[in-house]
This record gives C-alpha cells, structure tokens and sequence, in this order.
C-alpha cells in the first residue's frame, strides 16, 4: 500500500471521518495508523486499540464505531508485517517479523502518535498477540496508559500440540537462517476465510462471513500462515511472561478478558497469569470463540458490560482518589453477581 488510505468495502464500511497515515518507527519501518474523535459529548480520552495477528485496521470497525458512541477518541496501527504496514519479506502474505523487539518498537511508536495527537486520559484495548505485547510492555513500564484491557492474551498457544518440540525447532531453525521461512506446513492462504463451520475464531456466523468477505477482499491487507522468526519471537513472549513475577511487575490497571471457548490461546494460561496481578481483574466469556469483539450479540454485550465498568473515561480522576480500590473494583462488583448478574449473566471470574 503505497499511500496511506482506508480499504473501502461496501459490506462493512470504515467509520466516516477517519484520518489515515503513515509514521516511522525507530528502525524506519513504516507503519500504517488511523484515527476517529467521538460522535458524541462529553469526550472520555483516547483508545488505543491494539490488534492480534494477522488483522488490520478495517477488521475493527464496529469496534471503533461503538468506542466513538461512548465517547472516545480512537487511535489504531497495523503492526509491522500485516495490514498495510511495511511487509520485510519477498512474499508479502507471509506473517513475519524478525525479533520481539521490533514489535516493541512498533508499540512505542503507537504511544507516541496516541500521545502527541489525541487527548488524555489515554486507554488501551489488545487482543491476543497484542495483548500480550501490552502486558508485556505494561510490566516493563512501558505502557503509559490509565487502564488496559486485555482479551484472549496471547500467553500460551493451545494450536500447537507439543509447544517445547515447537520452541526448540522454531529457534533451530531460525539460527540456521530460515527465519523469514513459513512455519513448516505453512501457506499464504489468509486468516478467517476458510469455511465457518469449526472456524476457531468465532460462533457468530454473520459477522465471520463478514469478516472473510472483506479479508478475501483486502487482499494487501491479509496475510497468511507466520514465518520461523514470528514464532521464535512469540514463544519469547510468552516465556517472558510467564516468568512467576510477570504478572506482579503490571502496575497498569488491567482487565483480563479470556474465552471459554478458545481453540487458539491457551485460557488456562490466562487464568494462571491474571490470579497473580495485583492491580487487575479477570472474566472469562464461558462461550467465547477467540475474537471476542467479533462475537455473537450476547457476548460482546457481556464485554461491553464489562469495558464499561471498567474504563470510566472522564469518571477516572474521581476514581483514582478513592485509592487501590478503583482499580478493578467495579468489574469485580459486576463479577460478584455471578449467574444473577444481569449485566455478565454467568460470566465466571478467575479469582
């Protein structure tokens, strides 16, 4: 994608008003970003929506639409690799990015623009690899945000049968030079258009055929299967975070959204990881597929529920003085209602 614009598609348009642009990152790398002001008053802050693999900004758009009814500016990136972001191999639909911290500057980068365009008090919401990229960065205190919400982290990949044979191969080969090499039995086929029926993404079945459409469609948006040197970096990733003191090194006011039914990420990882913050909190959706923002009514109606709660935008100086127990307690006043609750109707929480 030469110039920074918006893939326009009839069946699932990009919220109007849109700004699109590119911005480089501290090792040049050009990354594609867009941003939207709110529809309604009074202003709440800025998201940042930080996206998994594999996605692009356009996948997101009913997602951004309903943050601007809410009230907040929105601020999202395709990451290095995917999208409409600066592709580092010959074929283009290869997911691959070299090292971690390429990711991690394409991140801080994000910051930067959210930063010195958009008004505070500044959020995040990340899903999967994203997620876990924010955790990661939140336990480094490099993520200056108010409050993150995290779905379906990528802290564990239940795909993968034997993850240490994997680890131990992906670093092997990516040490013998095959690092921009697909994964082996990889391919170029994009993410989310094969048939829906056992799809590992969602139950929704209007919203999946959606998605695959305008994947089919964006076709130098979509990329494929990733290359050795993406999963070399994401087995880093999650090692790092799965460190026992991971989780108590995230100071930023986190909320822990996993799936119940996620065939992708591991959930009991997630589990394992939101029990020890100390300034989070964690639901798990019990009927949730993977892309719990692309999910049936009901269920992104419990995490709308949810979000709500816990990113109180222009409420948040007035939470903040009520001390440690801002952080977190309003979604775990929701949780406490279990299956009574009328708002998560039998959300379970991790403890």
């Amino acid at each position: 994608m030469a110039e920074a614009e918006f893939f326009h598609d009839a069946g699932y348009p990009v919220p109007g008003h849109g700004k699109v642009w590119f911005a480089g990152a501290s090792d040049g790398a050009r990354l594609r970003f867009a941003s939207w002001h709110p529809t309604v008053r009074p202003e709440k802050g800025t998201v940042l929506i930080a996206q998994g693999r594999a996605e692009f900004i356009e996948r997101y758009s009913e997602t951004i639409a309903e943050l601007r009814r809410r009230g907040f500016h929105v601020i999202t990136f395709d990451w290095r690799g995917q999208g409409g972001s600066q592709r580092f191999t010959g074929r283009p639909r290869r997911g691959h990015v070299g090292r971690l911290r390429e990711y991690e500057r394409d991140l801080a980068l994000a910051i930067a623009e959210m930063q010195a365009r958009l008004p505070a008090p500044h959020f995040a919401l990340a899903h999967s690899m994203g997620a876990a990229l924010c955790l990661d960065a939140a336990r480094r205190g490099a993520l200056p945000v108010a409050r993150l919400v995290a779905l379906a982290p990528m802290l564990g990949i239940s795909m993968i049968e034997r993850p240490r044979a994997a680890r131990i191969l992906a670093f092997v080969l990516y040490w013998l030079g095959f690092g921009r090499a697909f994964v082996p039995g990889g391919g170029e086929t994009a993410i989310g258009t094969k048939p829906f029926e056992g799809n590992r993404l969602t139950g929704d079945p209007v919203r999946y055929a959606r998605n695959a459409a305008l994947t089919a469609a964006a076709r130098e948006l979509a990329i494929g299967d990733p290359s050795v040197g993406w999963i070399r970096a994401a087995f880093e990733l999650m090692d790092r975070l799965a460190a026992p003191r991971a989780a108590l090194e995230v100071r930023v006011p986190t909320l822990v959204i996993a799936a119940g039914r996620d065939p992708v990420v591991s959930t009991p990882a997630i589990e394992r990881f939101a029990a020890r913050l100390k300034t989070g909190s964690a639901l798990v959706l019990p009927t949730a597929r993977h892309e719990i923002l692309m999910e049936s009514d009901a269920i992104r109606a419990q995490f709308w529920a949810a979000f709500d709660a816990f990113v109180p935008g222009e409420k948040l100086e007035a939470d903040a003085s009520a001390g440690e127990q801002s952080e977190g307690g309003l979604v775990q006043g929701l949780v406490a209602g279990g299956e009574d609750s009328p708002a998560l109707g039998g959300t379970a929480a991790a403890p």
